[in-house]
């Protein structure tokens, strides 16, 4: 996926992938200080606690948020319980770690939170790019 951007208190080191982005809004709503979307840069890693910044990347519905701490970034990312929950005029989040098989066969192991679409418009089936968001989507 295309470019990516860090950003480090010292401690953990915040990765924000924008194309994965699907503009849910979750990390707002949880951490208003920090993901400041309007500001530049929009992420101020200054304003919460290393575990505050840590449990509210691992909310991030679209995997466009990651983390590592800081001298591990080669560690892989711990699997959670898997749990769903239907976002109200959104996707269908799947937390914890699953494997995803494509028609074509291709598998691909998903670990954190993924998105999947449940308004059928996404361009990047079968997980939500947030085009429900412009589509007027209810459900």
């Amino acid at each position: 996926m295309g470019k990516t951007k860090e950003y480090t208190n010292g401690e953990v080191t915040i990765v924000w992938k924008p194309d994965a982005c699907i503009h849910s809004g979750i990390c707002v709503k949880g951490l208003g200080d920090v993901f400041q979307p309007k500001e530049r840069p929009w992420i101020k890693i200054d304003a919460a606690s290393t575990e505050a910044l840590v449990k509210q990347v691992k909310a991030c519905p679209s995997g466009a948020l990651g983390y590592y701490m800081n001298g591990e970034e080669n560690k892989e990312a711990e699997s959670l319980e898997t749990k769903v929950e239907v976002l109200a005029d959104g996707p269908l989040l799947v937390y914890g770690t699953l494997k995803v098989t494509y028609k074509d066969g291709k598998e691909e192991t998903k670990n954190k939170t993924t998105a999947f679409c449940r308004c059928g418009a996404s361009h990047n089936k079968p997980y939500c790019d947030g085009t429900h968001v412009n589509d007027g989507f209810k459900g």
